[in-house]
């Protein structure tokens, strides 16, 4: 099977053809440290954080480059505001950042390069550019030529004749067209410089990533990734600064994850609905978070809401009751003389688990589709489960097992279904149990008195034993097997 991948460049999903083959070079843009991680930044680590982990899986080499933007406008100002250098609050939040990415359990990318490490290597290429006449120096800056590159506007689909007609340029600037983009910045007053031969400043935003990338993965690479809102400029500007210089294609493959929403509206600080991925953690657990990312396809749009991860906990609950289940039986306790319980439909759908979950993620990564398929396994293996002996057959418990074993290890590429399922169910229930007033022993003794209502059909004690739970936030499902309590959020 070829995995194919969604190409902001060419429209189109396209087979996965590196140009080393068997090693995929992949370039993302990470953040500007000036402030803790919204939830934005965690949809886009999670997702190429799962890409790395599919490729792998499938047996690529992958060499990841995920850079730390800290040199910037924003970082300089809020470190002004906080009485501290830019490379103090930097430094201070790549810290957090790890503490926030190691909570969710993504994997450290191979390579994690910081701008301000890397100035050599920036003032290299623009001074290639000016000596190809892509480029110029107005006073202390540096300025890219749009002109000077035709292509420019392919990766976002804008024509250069209207984006043009609908700039403006301000008096004071010294740039000769309004579309012309800035590769170095004169030094001002108080802020971080380094010389340069244009005289002492510091890089614009978009020539980091060019040098950069360059550096660690060449002139020409497999995928280069980010969110769909640094389409335009920012990765319009990499392919005009990177194919000015280097004279040759960038990258190949372009991909790029949708926004998040809260409640349907732009994540913004001003309408108070900025949620950090602190926020989201003090509540739920990380791998909650992770299955909500990925129940949507990561190139639509991402809508958060506390129903949307009331979804998410009920859905992966669902996958770790049936592991844990799996994990009970007991293989010492299996009764060769007994016969086989699993008909041939449900045997084939769990043993094409693997094969159909591939088949998905080939698709460009479509890890909505491979939660529809965990679930299908699911409720077959719990098909299988409902119908065994006392005592199984020890060939059904081994296939169950074995099952249980292929889902965990697929979700793992999610980074979900990491912990023993018993443990997590549990641990999830005492976490719910300490925020409401009642404890688990007199749930359960309320749960047994109900059970023995509904054998002697006292129907209303048993309802009146069901509202009082639900005053609680304790809600019963009832099943032929018995009752099952949870906590749900008020």
């Amino acid at each position: 099977m070829t995995i194919r991948i969604y190409n902001t460049l060419s429209g189109k999903r396209e087979a996965l053809k590196p140009l080393e083959p068997g090693h995929v070079k992949l370039y993302v843009c990470g953040i500007t440290t000036y402030d803790y991680c919204h939830i934005g930044h965690a949809r886009s680590s999670l997702a190429f954080d799962m890409i790395v982990r599919y490729l792998r899986y499938r047996d690529y080499k992958v060499t990841y480059v995920r850079n730390f933007t800290d040199i910037d406008d924003k970082i300089i100002v809020r470190a002004q505001e906080q009485k501290c250098s830019p490379e103090e609050l930097a430094n201070r939040f790549i810290d957090e950042f790890y503490v926030d990415m190691d909570k969710l359990g993504i994997d450290r990318p191979d390579i994690e390069p910081k701008a301000t490490e890397h100035i050599t290597e920036m003032t290299d290429i623009i001074s290639e550019l000016i000596d190809k006449g892509m480029a110029y120096q107005a006073g202390n800056d540096v300025y890219y030529i749009v002109d000077s590159f035709p292509e420019y506007g392919k990766l976002s689909g804008r024509n250069l004749e209207d984006m043009k007609a609908g700039a403006r340029i301000s008096v004071n600037e010294q740039k000769r067209n309004p579309m012309d983009f800035v590769l170095w910045k004169g030094s001002k007053p108080g802020e971080p410089t380094w010389e340069s031969p244009w005289g002492p400043g510091r890089p614009g935003w978009h020539i980091e990533c060019s040098a950069m990338s360059r550096k660690y993965l060449g002139e020409t690479f497999d995928i280069h990734g980010g969110g769909k809102d640094l389409i335009f400029p920012h990765h319009e500007n990499e392919i005009a600064q990177s194919e000015g210089a280097n004279g040759k294609p960038f990258v190949i493959t372009w991909i790029h994850h949708g926004f998040v929403t809260i409640r349907d509206e732009k994540m913004s600080k001003s309408l108070g609905n900025f949620l950090t991925i602190r926020d989201i953690l003090s509540h739920y657990h990380p791998e909650i978070l992770r299955f909500f990312v990925f129940s949507t396809h990561y190139r639509n749009p991402l809508d958060f809401s506390e129903t949307a991860m009331q979804d998410a906990t009920t859905g992966l609950v669902r996958l770790y009751k049936c592991i844990a289940a799996v994990n009970s039986l007991d293989l010492a306790a299996g009764d060769k003389q007994s016969r086989s319980v699993i008909d041939d439909k449900d045997r084939a759908n769990v043993e094409a688990l693997e094969k159909r979950f591939q088949q998905s993620m080939d698709n460009d990564f479509n890890t909505a589709q491979a939660q529809g398929i965990f679930f299908d396994t699911a409720k077959t293996i719990n098909r299988i489960l409902k119908n065994l002996p006392a005592s199984p057959l020890p060939a059904d418990i081994t296939f169950l097992k074995d099952a249980g074993s292929t889902l965990k290890k697929l979700g793992d590429i999610m980074g979900i279904l990491r912990e023993e399922g018993t443990h997590f169910l549990d641990t999830r229930k005492q976490q719910m149990l300490a925020e409401i007033d009642i404890d688990q022993a007199t749930i359960e003794a309320l749960v047994a008195e109900r059970f023995q209502c509904r054998v002697e059909k006292n129907w209303t004690r048993s309802d009146e034993i069901r509202d009082q739970l639900l005053e609680k936030n304790i809600t019963l499902k009832d099943s032929p097997d018995g009752t099952e309590w949870s906590v749900k959020r008020s």
